[in-house]
């Protein structure tokens, strides 16, 4: 066909992650503009709004037009959430309600409090047909559309599989009223002459150069939108990821083959608008049709020996047979859920790639052509957590199950929808011999403390209280703020009941967790066990050393045990091994047991040289301990040396020269 090209948008590349429009809903359904989000005044106000929310970032008031307010609006209209502005030419907005008002299909969707319940509204809202067709005249669902050219291509090649190049240039450049036996021809004909070709990245250049020559907008246009359309197909739970293209969910087949047997309408667009805006219809609200699709669920399991049980559940109505199939619908997302966790070893050079991103803030890495991996830099305090997740259950041996370890909820492709709410944890890992609870963030500000040093102590504290096993906690972040570091060195907790406990939590960038993850697997040895032995070394000094000389500790530990694993070593100066801890126990072959309470140190600024500080309990404020546990930093006297310990034995008081006298073979320290 020679007309120009359109690409239809189902999404809009300014809001690219259709997971976060019920967050930004909800903001809306309890603002004042709630029918009033047209006009520069409402549109900044609205934008303003979503970013004191956080749900937008608008950095240093980087759009002055409130642009970023009407992409949204155009989302909530196009999703049927508000009503959309009617045109003179269709009729009168009273007709359908009042411009950018709620509509009952908004109501529905704001209550919708599972994925899957969110999967089907969007699926309603694409199923209606309210783009225009080039007669002017009609209208379709490109959703719609779609599944009918997958279906077609899985009658003749056996899979509704559809590679991103085969979309782009095939699938949203086309529509109703091209022949589809012709699309699925062009479609056949592209991917055999792509198998053929010997570079793909130049091949896939070249047909969309070919291909635009049809349309009157830049080339870019083809990848661009074709990933923001794919990723909001996704969303309506009917499609689900294979590579970097689309396949039609298993379990949803008979839906699509129902969906896929209307692609257009005729019907006035007023007439769509109104069942946009009413909650449209499925082919799942009728009892035949739910039966049929909860009896192709049924044989899917047991073709897969998965058990389930739902002789208790009643299956008169459509409502009664939907939720006994969403029951299995999770039985089956479950057990999934397992098979990829137990897969997640294999793929721990891909969870390396993604901290490697993650660190940067966010970005692309393209293996090929059909591979890639994505952090989009609005998401990634939820891919954070994700990517932590998926470490874990690489690393195996928990006693939980997948999904009970992490609190953020998954798509079907098992990619993050969100972070997970306040009020617990990030991520719970249970062991045989303990467990690991897991907190992360991406901020690197001293408002790091502020946010996170409450509510991940008390997480730990809950956690202690809980499980009858040692509970460790790992923070982790891009960067670690210093006050961080100081609050988690202390780790005090008030229980309730005024119960005061010694929390366990290390501070560790990410970097530092990704050094130590890639050795363990570089040396095929990855377990629990590792990790704990890392928390412990990098706890060990945390009552010795303050906050920087820690920090700098745990870097050197993170380093020397990650070398140790892939059985190399690293230089450290002799006094590493010997740093003394407060009130240390002192055995001695000849003069018993003792315990350190002082320390002499040389402060060569000083004009008395040598003083002595106190050491039981810790050294006096003005003091710090420096990461190679024998230098310090006085407020008043400058830089200086230890020099010596006091220690007190039953029958003499003792000062032993360090770090010389600390390694006589009579003398042991009880770290």
């Amino acid at each position: 066909m020679n007309e120009q090209l359109k690409i239809w948008l189902v999404g809009n590349t300014g809001l690219r992650n259709p997971n976060r429009i019920q967050e930004g809903f909800s903001v809306f359904v309890n603002s004042a503009f709630v029918g009033h989000l047209h006009g520069r005044e409402n549109e900044l106000g609205f934008m303003k709004l979503l970013d004191e929310k956080g749900i937008i970032q608008n950095e240093e008031g980087k759009d002055s037009s409130g642009s970023h307010a009407r992409k949204w609006r155009l989302m909530f209209a196009k999703n049927g959430l508000i009503y959309p502005q009617i045109q003179k030419k269709d009729g009168r907005q009273e007709e359908l309600g009042i411009l950018d008002d709620i509509t009952p299909f908004g109501r529905s969707f704001l209550k919708a409090d599972t994925y899957p319940a969110i999967q089907e509204c969007f699926l309603r809202a694409m199923s209606v047909e309210q783009f225009p067709m080039p007669d002017g005249v009609c209208f379709f669902s490109p959703l719609r559309w779609l599944l009918a050219i997958m279906l077609e291509l899985e009658k003749r090649t056996g899979s509704s599989e559809l590679s991103r190049i085969e979309f782009v240039l095939w699938g949203h450049t086309t529509n109703p009223s091209y022949n589809l036996e012709k699309v699925v021809d062009n479609i056949l004909d592209l991917r055999q002459r792509r198998a053929a070709a010997p570079a793909k990245r130049p091949f896939d250049k070249k047909e969309i150069t070919k291909r635009g020559e049809n349309y009157n907008k830049k080339t870019d246009n083809f990848l661009d939108y074709g990933d923001m359309n794919m990723r909001y197909l996704r969303i309506s739970g009917i499609f689900q990821r294979k590579g970097r293209g689309l396949i039609i969910v298993p379990t949803k087949h008979v839906l699509a083959e129902k969906l896929a047997k209307a692609t257009a309408s005729s019907e006035p667009i007023m007439e769509q608008y109104k069942l946009l805006c009413t909650g449209a219809p499925l082919p799942t609200d009728n009892v035949e049709a739910a039966k049929a699709l909860l009896d192709d669920l049924v044989k899917q399991m047991k073709q897969r020996h998965i058990l389930y049980d739902i002789s208790n559940l009643p299956l008169h109505t459509p409502a009664e047979i939907n939720i006994a199939r969403q029951r299995l619908e999770n039985i089956l997302a479950q057990t999934d859920e397992i098979h990829y966790a137990n897969d997640q070893c294999n793929q721990w050079e891909e969870i390396r790639d993604y901290m490697t991103l993650l660190i940067k803030g966010g970005g692309k890495l393209v293996y090929d052509e059909d591979n890639a991996i994505e952090v989009p830099r609005d998401e990634t305090p939820a891919y954070l957590e994700w990517t932590l997740w998926r470490a874990a259950l690489a690393i195996d041996h928990m006693v939980n199950k997948p999904y009970e370890v992490r609190g953020f909820k998954l798509d079907s492709d098992f990619l993050p929808v969100s972070a997970a709410g306040g009020g617990k944890g990030d991520l719970y890992c249970e062991f045989h011999d303990f467990i690991i609870l897991t907190e992360v963030t991406m901020s690197t500000s001293s408002r790091q403390e502020a946010m996170e040093g409450e509510p991940v102590r008390r997480h730990v504290s809950d956690a202690v209280l809980k499980y009858d096993k040692p509970v460790y906690g790992m923070f982790i972040a891009v960067r670690i703020d210093t006050n961080t570091a100081e609050t988690f060195r202390h780790g005090i907790w008030y229980a309730k009941g005024g119960k005061k406990q010694r929390l366990d939590i290390v501070p560790l960038t990410l970097g530092q967790f990704q050094k130590y993850f890639v050795a363990m697997f570089e040396a095929n040895k990855a377990s629990p066990e590792k990790l704990r032995e890392l928390i412990i070394k990098c706890e060990s000094r945390r009552d010795i050393l303050e906050a920087p000389a820690w920090k700098q500790y745990i870097d050197a530990a993170v380093s020397e045990k990650a070398s140790e694993i892939v059985g190399k070593t690293i230089a450290r100066k002799d006094s590493e091994e010997l740093l003394i801890p407060a009130g240390a126990i002192v055995k001695h072959e000849v003069f018993g047991e003792g315990q350190i309470v002082a320390l002499e140190a040389s402060f060569p600024d000083y004009s008395a040289k040598i003083i002595e500080l106190p050491y039981l309990r810790s050294l006096p404020d003005e003091v710090s301990l420096c990461a190679d546990g024998k230098s310090l930093l006085h407020d008043r006297f400058g830089e200086g040396m230890v020099y010596a310990y006091v220690i007190v034995f039953p029958k003499v008081i003792m000062r032993l020269s360090y770090p010389n006298a600390f390694k006589d073979s009579l003398l042991t320290i009880e770290l």
